[in-house]
């Protein structure tokens, strides 16, 4: 695979760096760009980034493997995130992830982020997303969702450019 960095890109990210007095502070700043842009931070990223930076590929791999909102493999379009930390468990939400990934053909007792066969739906099961007071949440790409039944995202699933319905917090 043939992978560069476009020029826009570059200097964008070039931006960036130049913010910070030593160019190592911009690691995080330039995967975010990175990985906005290609979608994942592949090897090739990650060792760009290193000589961006002029740094050992493996201190950009520290970073890339510790923080989870960084992803080393490509996802599907729509990217579900399910909390299930307690709060959320005991509203459901391990109903809820099971429930999707039988829906989804996918194994709910496999650790981390799959993502279906025809390549539209990431799911993950992910530590607190913040929002205990309105369990189970869910997060589809950028958004929120709170107060999440299994029916809503299964229907959701059947027009994914539909948004989930709100709920009311204290309804």
């Amino acid at each position: 695979m043939d992978w560069t960095v476009p020029r826009e890109l570059e200097a964008e990210i070039d931006a960036l760096v130049a913010r910070y007095p030593v160019k190592r502070s911009a690691s995080l700043m330039v995967l975010h760009a990175l990985q906005a842009h290609f979608g994942w931070l592949s090897q090739e990223a990650i060792e760009w980034t290193a000589r961006k930076l002029g740094l050992q590929p493996i201190h950009i791999y520290e970073l890339v493997t510790f923080y989870p909102m960084f992803r080393q493999e490509p996802c599907g379009r729509w990217q579900i995130k399910i909390c299930r930390t307690l709060s959320c468990m005991l509203a459901g939400s391990h109903e809820l992830h099971r429930r999707l990934c039988e829906r989804l053909g996918l194994d709910p007792h496999r650790h981390g982020p799959q993502t279906t066969a025809d390549g539209r739906f990431t799911l993950e099961f992910v530590e607190c997303l913040a929002s205990c007071h309105t369990a189970p949440v869910v997060m589809i790409n950028d958004d929120l969702w709170e107060r999440v039944s299994p029916e809503q995202v299964e229907s959701w699933l059947a027009h994914p450019e539909e948004k989930l319905p709100r709920v009311e917090v204290g309804s």
